[in-house]
């Protein structure tokens, strides 16, 4: 395939190498070089940025391509989830487990494509799926991508939780009550409740909460030890997803009627809540059947 991988950063450049490795001809868009990249003659365009510039991007991207999105988040103009924003061609989005700098150092994983044009999704598995790097498909495009942004949210909580020192019951604790929250905003969605035990769901919940270069995770241990989320961004120098979806996250669950007291706890701490508070105030919740 002739494919043009919009983004330059960790994920985007590892995303290239898997590419390359399947001998797929690849050129890659940044900033300097997004309005020339040979978007007419692509077979597929994947698109490797924030949340918050995917929007952006998506108007330099012409021609009828189909779209590979491997954004995790959601459209902060809106609340809606990013593949929406993508009119007029196919799209498709991965997500799962994915680490860039280990997918980076050809370490073996496993992703998730999603699309609802089912013979994108299978073409798209063939000619990415490799023995270190193992593609499913499913046609939850709305769990898979509701998936991605809710767990980082998740991980700046879970970050909190080693900040401070609360061991590991109250994080594991927490990260099987994060996956509660992300399933029940997703059946509100209208997602499949099995994509949530999946590699989208637990899978990349678990890595993104565990992982010590996790951004998100990383972040909230931060924030727990006294940075403002500002400070945690610079110091980390690289975009923190989670800081960005929490609140829009928060907004569109507000909208449909579903609590997530995890998301609204550290929507909480980000406007200036201390931890500490939060941690009360949750496990001080009236307890209700699992």
């Amino acid at each position: 395939m002739r494919v043009v991988v919009v983004g330059g950063g960790a994920w985007g450049g590892a995303f290239r190498r898997l590419l390359r490795d399947r001998r797929h001809d690849v050129f890659v868009a940044t900033r300097a070089t997004l309005d020339d990249a040979p978007y007419e003659e692509a077979d597929l365009v994947v698109i490797a940025v924030p949340s918050n510039a995917f929007r952006e991007v998506l108007g330099h991207v012409h021609g009828t391509a189909p779209v590979l999105s491997l954004a995790k988040g959601l459209d902060p103009a809106t609340g809606n989830r990013l593949s929406t924003v993508v009119e007029g061609r196919p799209v498709a989005v991965l997500s799962g487990p994915n680490m860039a700098e280990e997918v980076a150092m050809g370490l073996p994983g496993a992703a998730v494509i999603a699309s609802e044009d089912e013979e994108l999704a299978l073409h798209l598995q063939e000619a990415i799926n490799s023995n270190t790097f193992r593609v499913y498909v499913n046609n939850d495009v709305v769990g898979v991508e509701l998936c991605g942004a809710a767990k980082n949210v998740i991980a700046l909580a879970a970050g909190g939780v080693d900040g401070l020192g609360l061991g590991d019951n109250g994080k594991a604790a927490l990260i099987t009550r994060g996956l509660v929250e992300m399933a029940r905003l997703g059946e509100a969605c209208g997602a499949e409740a099995e994509t949530f035990s999946g590699l989208a769901g637990m899978g990349d919940l678990i890595v993104t909460c565990f992982h010590p270069l996790g951004r998100n995770r990383r972040a909230g241990e931060l924030i727990a030890r006294g940075a403002t989320p500002d400070e945690a961004r610079a110091q980390i120098g690289q975009v923190v997803e989670g800081l960005n979806t929490a609140p829009v996250l928060r907004d569109l669950s507000r909208r449909i009627g579903v609590e997530l007291p995890i998301t609204e706890g550290v929507c909480a701490v980000l406007d200036g809540m201390s931890l500490h508070e939060l941690a009360g105030s949750l496990m001080g919740r009236r307890p209700t059947e699992e």
